[in-house]
């Protein structure tokens, strides 16, 4: 793909953010309203079973939705014998389907009260959470301010934005736009929010990037487009296993939305993340599992 290409990705993502607070919405079906389909996740009635005891608990990416974003990775988890489960968060009033925008400090509390949901329909006393983009990195507030890690073992990110994304060097021009970085902060807080440097991932990071008690896994892909430079999505400390997917297969072309929707050489490695005592060597011939 030509640079000049691949650099118009986030912008467009910057303008669609600001269509979505601008454009009225049509009446009708919101995904916020709507269940997953019935492929077998999001259902209450699943009990975890002795192989894999906790239910996993899927966090979408900004403009993402609970069904969307996870019609590859669900099932593929479900299939393995999991109960699977997905919540919408950061909704904005009037906007429909697209999600993840709304400030992240809100959007944590809405999966702290999605995981006590999960817990107390399963019996499980612990989740495992994996997440995509801002799903990846939103949970940690919740592990670190909302008594997150007393019941998560897990926290899986697939191309998480854990410090933030220069989004191609788009992000240092805002301050030349008077008025694009009030507009930004007040009509998708979100987005801000996940600019390098901002007051929300620095706090978020103060102290260390890691909880005791948790596993960390994070999955990259070197092609990611929208959160750069790539290498900002690891994180540091103990408990933490960073992933570059094409240190496991070279082939891998994956950028930032096909890594979560249907790359299944990163679907094998969550599950491994998920299951490690039972894990096997991700290559190249993962995406025949």
């Amino acid at each position: 793909m030509l640079p000049w290409k691949r650099a118009l990705r986030p912008l467009a993502a910057l303008l669609l953010a600001a269509a979505a607070v601008t454009v009225p919405t049509a009446t009708g079906a919101h995904a916020a309203d709507t269940a997953a389909p019935s492929r077998g996740w999001n259902d209450y009635s699943c009990k975890p079973s002795a192989a894999h005891p906790r239910p996993v608990v899927l966090v979408h990416g900004t403009f993402g939705n609970s069904v969307d974003n996870w019609l590859g990775l669900a099932p593929y988890l479900k299939h393995r014998g999991y109960c699977v489960f997905s919540l919408d968060y950061g909704q904005l009033p009037g906007v429909p389907f697209f999600h993840g925008l709304g400030p992240i400090e809100k959007s944590a509390e809405q999966l702290d009260a999605f995981v006590d949901k999960v817990l107390a329909a399963t019996g499980a006393a612990e989740a495992d959470v994996v997440g995509h983009s801002q799903g990846g990195m939103m949970p940690r507030y919740y592990l670190k301010f909302l008594g997150g890690a007393d019941e998560v073992n897990a926290l899986v990110g697939i191309a998480p934005n854990n410090h933030g994304t220069t989004l191609l060097g788009l992000a240092n021009l805002l301050p030349y736009f008077p008025g694009a970085e009030d507009l930004l902060s007040t009509a998708t807080p979100a987005l801000a929010q996940q600019v390098t440097g901002s007051d929300f991932l620095t706090k978020l990071n103060a102290g260390g990037d890691t909880v005791p008690g948790v596993r960390y896994t994070v999955l990259v892909t070197k092609y990611d487009e929208v959160l750069t430079p790539y290498r900002n999505q690891f994180l540091n400390g103990p408990n933490v296993r960073n992933v570059l997917l094409q240190d496991l297969c070279p082939l891998d072309l994956s950028e930032h939305l096909a890594i979560a929707l249907f790359d299944r050489i990163a679907f094998h490695e969550i599950a491994n993340a998920l299951d490690p005592a039972h894990a096997s060597p991700t290559t190249c011939a993962s995406v025949l599992d």
